[in-house]
């Protein structure tokens, strides 16, 4: 029987060091493609984007449940203008991240990670979401992380707005190995596709944590796959406990826009923890 206890709202999650960077966030984050984007996602089941007074339920339950870390993208829609207006009056409470690199316009994807687009990416980014300065800023990769990293201005770019202060760190969301390895080596954070079913990247994670990188997690459920396969009672709960059982995670990133699929996250990620704490 899956456990489903009804999470309480007085519930925090104890915040946990993003790698070495001084930030800190809860071992959940909010994925907010959901909150811009329906068309070329590879969830199970579509989906209708809620309206504005349901966004604001959800960042306010996600908020109330000790979830600090919201990640967003320019790809994601209009995820980051929508979340200027959510976020506005609740700024200091948030750890933002989102990306470069990526747009998606017209039902298809297109990358640019030349210095020119890079910069004026950030400075788009900064006006969308109403604030002077994004929390983490990763590349969002086409698969070629190793060539973006050694052979573009991305890093360089990112660097330098690091340096004055728009950004607090960055990174890379990687699809491969060797570009996860050299993006822990590189710079501040890495995030990776990890879940029982997904386990090539692995040694990813093993440099972070040497390195004393952040590690994200992507596809932590399978983008809700692995909920729908049999072979455990309570697959969130088998998932997340498979997540944090390596040393080197930060945080998985969740997304959802049903506010009690958000609580059954939250409990789960918390026994979870719990479990793995009395090992």
């Amino acid at each position: 029987m899956t456990d489903s206890t009804p999470v309480t709202s007085g519930y925090s999650f104890t915040q946990r060091p993003l790698g070495n960077t001084g930030i800190s966030i809860s071992a959940l984050g909010l994925g907010t493609v959901k909150l811009g984007r329906n068309q070329g996602v590879k969830y199970p089941q579509g989906f209708q984007l809620p309206n504005d007074a349901e966004a604001q339920t959800l960042i306010n339950r996600a908020r109330e449940l000790g979830i600090n870390l919201i990640d967003t993208a320019p790809a994601y829609g209009i995820s980051e203008q929508r979340l200027g207006s959510l976020l506005t009056a609740q700024r200091d409470d948030w750890v933002i991240c989102s990306k470069v690199g990526e747009e998606f316009n017209d039902g298809v994807s297109h990358f640019d990670f030349s210095a020119a687009h890079t910069r004026s990416s950030i400075e788009r980014s900064l006006k969308r979401l109403k604030t002077d300065h994004i929390d983490l800023v990763l590349v969002h990769s086409d698969g070629n992380d190793v060539d973006i990293i050694e052979n573009t201005e991305v890093f360089s770019v990112l660097q330098q707005f690091k340096r004055d202060g728009k950004i607090r760190a960055f990174g890379m969301s990687s699809k491969t190995v060797a570009g996860g390895i050299l993006a822990a080596r590189e710079s501040d954070c890495v995030m990776v596709t990890y879940n029982p079913a997904q386990i090539d990247e692995k040694p990813v994670l093993d440099e972070c944590l040497r390195l004393g990188r952040g590690a994200l997690l992507k596809k932590a459920l399978a983008s809700g796959h692995l909920c729908q396969t049999g072979g455990h009672s309570n697959p969130v709960r088998a998932s997340l406990e498979f997540a944090f059982a390596h040393p080197g995670v930060s945080a998985a990133i969740i997304g959802t826009i049903n506010p009690a699929h958000l609580d059954d996250n939250v409990h789960q990620a918390r026994a979870a923890l719990t479990a793995l704490a009395g090992d």
